[in-house]
């Protein structure tokens, strides 16, 4: 049976690794080794030097591959490694359209590093305004994560790659998978030319690993952020990929459970009347809630909402009293995690744009864990009392 004709949940156990045909071990060893010995000069067993290709690596990065459904994977020391590796990978100052609600690493990177080198960004506050943007700018790439960091903006994948062939056949169409994971939707067999991944979060999943991914199903491209993986350097190594790898065998199993709990939380936080409103796709009153029926098999692990009392006070006061879920920066573990956007994920947008992106104080995003579905509504509802 060939990978593409294994289930997801059959590849997220097996993809990228079977046994080691010396010893029959079921998991790929660490391989904790700088250097390769050569039989002759460039007479070799497939690797030479760890930057440019580690065996344990070698199996991740097959495993992301296979579970998005593209042929080219690579592993970077970091998602920003991986995001950087993309926007070289034209050879030229990008012109790039972009959904405006995205990481704020990203849009650091964005505006503090590649603008002042000549490229040029506009962004669309929703998918109308998206396919509008490629239409006008006709732009080399198009940026989109979906559902985005932090607002869980839907973004129709379909709709934004038939704009860009319209425009130009050359055209690249990115999608920031993260948030979703393949196991909810795979964007590559649907027409984007590339996936990148923070596999920090859901793929690796303990939060133990800092890690990034790219995959792709085109050769050259594929050629180009291999070349640009090994000449900048920028690689994970042999332990967080065994982790990362690791991770994913319970990819599947994680986000079923995620989903679920995700789905109590909002459901509960929507009816709380310290509440004033929450984005998770899976709610029929959000906005994005048909194309996410569509286009994903389960609707994520991560929720935000809005105090009534939109305040840095009223935030700070929720979070002091939680006790299961735990304030931090990231996302995507099996713990479940809380975040202050407008203080710590998106710091790097200037505040007016924060404020008009609705990034505000009172905005608050979770991360929903894996733990019991009662306990963490409980959690959240104490926190929640003083402000009711």
């Amino acid at each position: 049976m060939s990978q593409k004709e294994k289930s997801l949940d059959t590849l997220c156990v097996h993809a990228g690794w079977d046994s080691d045909p010396c010893t029959g071990a079921v998991n790929p060893p660490v391989y904790f080794t700088s250097t390769y010995r050569q039989e002759a000069p460039g007479n070799h067993k497939g690797f030479e030097y760890s930057r440019t290709g580690n065996p344990t690596r070698k199996a991740l990065e097959e495993a992301v591959a296979a579970l998005e459904g593209g042929q080219f994977g690579y592993a970077f020391a970091s998602g920003m490694a991986a995001i950087d590796a993309v926007l070289r990978v034209l050879d030229k100052p990008l012109r790039v359209v972009s959904i405006a609600d995205l990481y704020g690493g990203t849009f650091r990177l964005f505006e503090k590093v590649y603008r002042p080198l000549g490229y040029e960004f506009w962004y669309a506050e929703n998918n109308d305004e998206l396919i509008s943007l490629i239409d006008e700018h006709k732009p080399d790439m198009v940026w989109i994560e979906s559902p985005t960091n932090p607002l869980l903006t839907v973004v129709d994948i379909e709709a934004v790659v038939e704009a860009a062939r319209k425009t130009s056949s050359e055209t690249l169409v990115v999608v920031d998978n993260t948030f979703a994971t393949p196991y909810l939707q795979r964007p590559i067999p649907v027409g984007a030319d590339i996936v990148v991944h923070s596999a920090t979060k859901y793929l690796a999943g303990h939060s133990d690993v800092v890690l990034g991914a790219v995959v792709t199903n085109r050769e050259d491209l594929g050629e180009k952020i291999g070349f640009i993986q090994n000449a900048a350097g920028g690689v994970p190594g042999p332990m967080d990929s065994f982790l990362t790898l690791r991770g994913i065998r319970t990819l599947h199993l994680r986000m079923e459970r995620h989903c679920q709990n995700a789905k109590a939380i909002a459901d509960f936080l929507s009816h709380h009347p310290a509440v004033e409103r929450v984005y998770f796709p899976g709610l029929p009153s959000h906005e994005g809630h048909t194309i996410a029926a569509k286009q994903m098999k389960d609707f994520g692990g991560m929720v935000t909402f809005r105090l009534k009392k939109d305040t840095l006070d009223a935030a700070q006061t929720f979070f002091s009293r939680l006790e299961i879920f735990q304030l931090t920066e990231s996302l995507g573990g099996v713990e479940s995690l809380a975040n202050h956007p407008a203080i710590m994920t998106h710091a790097s947008f200037p505040k007016e744009e924060r404020i008009k992106r609705g990034i505000t104080d009172g905005l608050i995003r979770l991360s929903v864990g894996i733990e019991d579905t009662q306990d963490l509504i409980a959690d959240i509802s104490q926190a929640l009392e003083p402000l009711a």
